[in-house]
């Protein structure tokens, strides 16, 4: 008579996801994040890529990439798919971008400053969930983290909060990047 004990594995209850599930999901949200990050900033790049913006802006686009470049390699070791709505991340962190550009550099940097403190929160989330059997991977979330402050720092220091309608701005992008976090879990 088997009783469940001798099953293999840890015992879950119906509907609850796995290690590996949390796993997958925490790796795939990233990468959906960092590629959503590169696409914001080549967005405002392609506006403010000649203003005194600029240089600031490409700055933090490299870090974005060096980020996404460590979730693109974890996709593949972890053989994690990536999200679904992958298209829907690049058209809309373009879009992003672009539009407060398009609004001048302080709406560019309310943008950044917005996304970054979203992203603090993720996060910092994340690394609070991580066990010390995943150190390596709860300490590059962490830096990132760190890094992901400094823009928003940056973003500070360029005047976002002096942006027109800052904080309707800063709330509208806060309420989209935390929907595309829980859309990206999922999708």
């Amino acid at each position: 008579m088997t009783d469940g004990a001798n099953l293999a594995g840890p015992r879950t209850l119906p509907g609850e996801m796995t290690r590996e599930d949390r796993l997958a999901r925490l790796i795939r949200v990233d990468h959906a994040g960092e590629y959503g990050a590169k696409r914001i900033y080549e967005g405002q790049l392609a506006v403010l890529g000649d203003s005194a913006a600029g240089p600031v802006i490409a700055e933090m686009a490299e870090q974005e990439a060096k980020h996404l470049e460590v979730f693109e390699r974890l996709l593949i070791e972890r053989r994690v798919r990536p999200s679904l709505l992958h298209p829907l991340w690049h058209v809309a962190g373009f879009a992003l971008g672009a539009g407060t550009a398009l609004m001048g550099q302080r709406a560019a940097m309310a943008c950044t400053v917005a996304v970054e403190e979203v992203i603090d929160e993720h996060y910092a989330e994340q690394r609070d969930e991580l066990d010390d059997d995943e150190a390596e991977l709860r300490d590059t979330i962490e830096q990132f983290r760190q890094e992901e402050l400094e823009h928003r720092d940056t973003g500070l220091h360029h005047e976002a909060e002096q942006a027109p309608a800052y904080r309707l701005l800063s709330a509208a992008i806060k309420t989209g990047s935390r929907a595309a976090i829980w859309l990206a879990k999922r999708v």
